[in-house]
């Protein structure tokens, strides 16, 4: 048997052929292909090692319609910055430069992130870091500072009353990279996969 023939018989069981074991195969590849040649292509082109992120909570979470939520109408905007301007006001960040943050109608449990190298960071940027916990955090800059000649940044999710202990002194290197866009819900695949293995142990 050739090589050809022995590729031709390879392709068919793998995209013809409609068993089980054909169906487990395919999967199994697929699964190859995203993890040791999509994801590190993709790593290296967006110069982060996690160059898709899940959200997992509700902490960035904006209220409004999911239409306004997902192309980012103004309205959402509008009322979530009057539930949360007061917070906002007290750490001296005002509406006119919020508006101009990017995702600034926040982020959704399930959402997929696109995420990119951490450089030039600004107040208003999504980051995600790590923070010691079993997952990265992905909150919003509401602060820059620097001690003794290094960069620390403070973070708050843009759903969350006020910030977490862990979130107010963040050093660079504990930065992955920042949100640049958003894949609305496409999550919700992973997680209904981690949430049903959960639950089977």
């Amino acid at each position: 048997m050739t090589i050809k023939q022995i590729a031709k018989k390879i392709w068919d069981f793998l995209w013809k052929d409609d068993s089980l074991l054909s169906w487990l195969f395919s999967l199994i590849l697929a699964f190859i292909i995203v993890k040791f040649i999509f994801f590190p292509f993709l790593s290296l082109f967006l110069g982060t090692s996690m160059p898709l992120v899940v959200v997992e909570s509700g902490s960035m979470h904006h209220p409004g319609s999911f239409i306004g939520n997902v192309i980012g109408l103004e309205d959402n905007f509008e009322i979530w910055w009057k539930e949360e301007s007061k917070w906002y006001f007290n750490m001296g960040l005002n509406k006119t430069e919020a508006e101009k943050w990017p995702l600034k109608t926040g982020l959704e449990m399930g959402d997929i992130v696109v995420v990119s190298r951490k450089d030039n960071l600004k107040v208003g940027d999504i980051i995600i870091f790590e923070a010691g916990k079993k997952h990265p955090i992905i909150h919003r800059i509401v602060k820059i500072k620097e001690i003794n000649g290094k960069v620390y940044y403070e973070t708050k999710g843009d759903n969350n009353s006020g910030q977490l202990s862990i979130e107010k002194s963040i050093p660079e290197n504990a930065v992955i990279g920042k949100a640049v866009f958003r894949i609305p819900f496409l999550g919700w695949v992973k997680l209904a996969f981690v949430k049903l293995f959960q639950n089977l142990r």
